[in-house]
């Protein structure tokens, strides 16, 4: 079953919040099992790849492998230069994989939709680094198509902003319109298993109270997973990351809110220890006395005079929030992001509800 998130009781809504400010979040971090293990493992990026190395082992044994003999991993750049620029041959294998994935996400998104909280879903937003690419884009469409010749009232799109900046501007929606007062941008943090970005959002709340205009303004990135760190160093780097923006916005004369949203892989407690879903962070980050937002806070109490506020959601669930000013057309909509595993999500417009 998929996990609920925690009641907002508090002007500043509590970790993990099921009540935010435009959006009651239904449901995320679902782990719907079949046989073998989790199904959104067959609508992930690892997924796609075993496809296509599938289909090159087996014409490697009978023959020639039409992306040639190297085990390296191919890029996404590769694959979309490949798909438009490459022989009839390649191009015609990573039309395949592609057909073949899109098959497998339309199974995937059948089975969500048959659990009570995705129920009557209008529209999903597909986001994830695997939708950035050409390729990516390609089987999110086809699998659109497949859900409307099958004639599921659904619409599948991919996400607006690229998914990077996705994970920062989603943190607007977490902050109460109260906290932009006198201020014009906030810090977001996205949390992911090989990356750790750290950004300053610009709000815009003057040329569209939606927040639909806000932007990265700037940002800064650490692969982690390369430099492999312990959960104390990858903590200090992170905030070392914080204290740059606050200079950073100093200098430009940014007026940063006294907030810092989070998404962050796993199941987020009220609290803000992450219960489970934290395996690919550096370091054990689900031990109950592990707290991000406390340590935050604790090494940045305040900004330009005010006490700082944080608040910490799953990282799906960011990254979704920032489609919520698109998505008023429609109550009830959902995002999945296809990064090592299937990130998901599901809202419903408060405005819309409590009409």
């Amino acid at each position: 079953m998929s996990e609920q998130a925690t009641e907002n009781t508090t002007a500043i809504a509590a970790h993990g919040a099921s009540q935010l400010t435009s959006v009651s979040v239904d449901a995320y971090n679902a782990e719907l099992k079949e046989k073998g293990g989790f199904i959104g493992d067959k609508a992930s990026r690892r997924a796609f790849r075993a496809i296509i190395e599938g289909w090159r082992k087996r014409l490697r044994e009978r023959g020639e492998d039409p992306l040639g003999d190297t085990d390296e991993d191919i890029t996404q750049l590769d694959l979309d230069k490949i798909l438009f620029e490459g022989d009839p041959s390649s191009g015609g294998l990573i039309l395949g994989a592609v057909e073949e994935f899109s098959q497998e996400f339309v199974r995937v998104i059948r089975r969500f939709l048959r659990v009570k909280e995705w129920q009557d879903t209008q529209r999903i937003v597909v986001g994830g680094g695997f939708c950035s690419s050409r390729v990516g884009q390609l089987a999110i469409g086809r699998a659109g198509n497949i859900l409307k010749a099958d004639k599921y009232d659904l619409e599948l799109c991919s996400i607006r902003n690229d998914p990077d900046q996705a994970g920062l501007i989603g943190c607007i929606h977490l902050a109460p319109p109260w906290i932009f007062g006198g201020h014009d941008s906030i810090l977001a943090v996205d949390i992911g298993g090989s990356n750790i970005r750290v950004g300053i959002v610009s709000i815009n709340a003057k040329k569209d109270p939606t927040l639909a205009k806000s932007k990265v303004i700037m940002s800064e990135v650490w692969a982690h997973s390369v430099d492999e760190p312990t959960r104390d160093v990858a903590i200090e780097q992170l905030i070392a990351m914080l204290l740059t923006m606050i200079k950073r916005a100093t200098r430009e004369n940014l007026h940063l809110a006294p907030f810092v949203g989070i998404g962050c892989p796993g199941l987020i407690t009220a609290d803000g220890s992450i219960e489970k879903g934290g395996q690919n962070l550096p370091g054990n980050w689900e031990l109950k006395r592990f707290n991000l937002p406390n340590l935050l806070r604790e090494a940045i109490p305040m900004i330009d005079g005010n006490e700082l506020s944080v608040l910490m959601h799953n990282d799906a669930v960011v990254q979704g929030l920032s489609e919520a000013p698109f998505m008023q057309d429609v109550q009830r909509w959902g995002v999945m992001t296809i990064g090592t595993g299937l990130g998901n999500a599901r809202f419903t417009n408060r405005q819309l509800e409590s009409k």
